[in-house]
């Protein structure tokens, strides 16, 4: 039998490359790629030693720990020992990510009887998993791997920059989930008090239909008479800017009191304006509000 032990080794040297440069994405470092490219062929040396005396000391678990440390050192350097370790644990999480992902989806997409699988056919490229299917399946799961990688941490940046908001008006109180956002910059040019915004069809019955009917046109007031002129002293109009598009009004409102519930603190703000808007806020309404992030600085109460 003749076994390809060239090709073996060039897919070794490419799915160790792609690993270690999924572990520097992940940990969110700089590695130049000549790094990668050595720390790749280091790691790929494993496949020649399976063909020497060494093989069965090589598959010990303590000198493939070893062998590890070398690739980790010779790809990404030494700092200090937390650092080293860390990146050497996420080396190992990204090998046992895609590998079982790769494994996985071998057996999920195989047809062959249950009994087949206890029977192994080594083929002369040296593996029952057909390479074939490594070369199509690893850039695959190596990209899912990274996309959800980026998901889990672009939503873990949401949901920490989300918190649970209070607004009271009258006798009325509405609780929803606000998004901090540090590019609202949005205040009344008169006051310079800051303006949150709220997708108003969310906010129940803190609004009179009327002023949420205003509200699609802030600036034409008609037939003033059958408004509440309780409503009307609260009422203020902000003009902003948006992409595309100038001199735009928004209809805001003075509440009694806005309370954000932050980092396990209580925070009380009474000198803000709420923005009454019928844009959808967030699709998958994880938030119904935009905090303005001046009001984070108010006093606790």
């Amino acid at each position: 039998m003749i076994i390809y032990a060239d090709i073996i080794w060039v897919l070794n040297v490419c799915i160790d490359f792609l690993l270690l440069f999924l572990t520097s994405i992940i940990l969110k470092r700089k590695v130049k790629k000549r790094r990668l490219l050595c720390g790749a062929l280091l790691a790929s040396t494993i496949v020649i030693f399976a063909f020497t005396p060494f093989a069965t000391m090589m598959t010990h678990p303590f000198t493939k720990l070893l062998y590890s440390i070398c690739i980790i050192y010779v790809t990404f350097g030494f700092t200090r020992i937390r650092t080293f370790f860390q990146t050497l644990l996420m080396f190992y999480f990204a090998t046992f990510m895609v590998g079982g992902g790769l494994l996985g989806m071998h057996f999920f997409v195989q047809t062959s009887a249950l009994r087949d699988i206890t029977s192994i056919q080594t083929s002369s490229f040296g593996d029952p998993v057909s390479w074939l299917f490594v070369v199509v399946g690893f850039p695959i799961m190596y990209y899912f791997s990274k996309a959800r990688l980026e998901e889990m941490e672009m939503t873990k940046i949401r949901y920490d920059q989300i918190i649970q908001v209070e607004i009271e008006i009258g006798n009325e109180r509405v609780v929803c989930s606000g998004l901090i956002d540090s590019g609202n910059q949005l205040y009344d040019p008169l006051t310079k008090t800051p303006v949150m915004i709220v997708e108003v069809q969310k906010m129940g019955d803190l609004f009179p239909d009327w002023l949420k009917e205003q509200a699609k046109h802030a600036t034409l007031f008609t037939e003033t008479s059958h408004y509440d002129e309780s409503w009307l002293n609260r009422i203020r109009i902000i003009p902003y800017r948006a992409i595309g598009q100038n001199h735009q009004f928004l209809l805001a409102v003075k509440p009694d009191c806005v309370r954000l519930y932050a980092e396990q603190r209580e925070i009380a703000v009474h000198h803000v304006l709420i923005g009454l808007s019928h844009t959808t806020l967030s699709s998958d309404e994880e938030y119904t509000c935009i905090v303005h992030p001046k009001m984070l600085l108010s006093t606790t109460a």
